[in-house]
């Protein structure tokens, strides 16, 4: 993530390394620069990438490289899940995931601006019970329902 740069999350179903590679190379411009931690599923993105890794157990920074900006966020994720919601079903962990995202990246904007953008986003859609609760099946769940 770049300085001020915005967040995407997504829910994956492991952490293995086609998986997580597969959701960087969907998502990160070839050549970006890519800082990481030193999970093993991240090795290989080196031909596409500028990527660096960064021990935890040896240093938190090494120059420019280091994954505070992430490391901040996921904070925040995981205080949210935990403390503000307390039980999350995997059902709905993409919409939790969405609105942190969605915190986090309008965060340096004020509570005016961040109602306008919301609001803006809502207009023409509609989300039902039937959605909400999964009782809908043959929809794709984070496709908006126009009334």
């Amino acid at each position: 993530m770049e300085r001020g740069g915005k967040v995407q999350t997504v829910v994956v179903e492991n952490r293995k390394k086609n998986t997580l590679q597969a959701e960087v190379r969907s998502r990160v411009e070839a050549g970006s620069a890519l800082y990481t931690d030193e999970l093993l599923s991240y090795d290989g993105l080196e031909g596409q990438y500028a990527h660096k890794v960064i021990n935890h157990a040896v240093a938190y920074v090494e120059g420019v490289v280091h994954t505070n900006a992430m490391e901040n966020f996921w904070s925040l994720l995981k205080r949210g899940l935990h403390g503000t919601y307390v039980s999350v079903e995997p059902f709905h962990l993409f919409r939790y995931l969405d609105e942190q995202a969605y915190r986090y990246n309008m965060r340096r904007e004020n509570d005016g601006d961040r109602f306008v953008e919301a609001m803006g986003q809502a207009a023409g859609r509609r989300l039902t019970w039937k959605r909400l609760t999964g009782k809908l099946e043959t929809d794709d769940a984070r496709q908006s329902q126009t009334p």
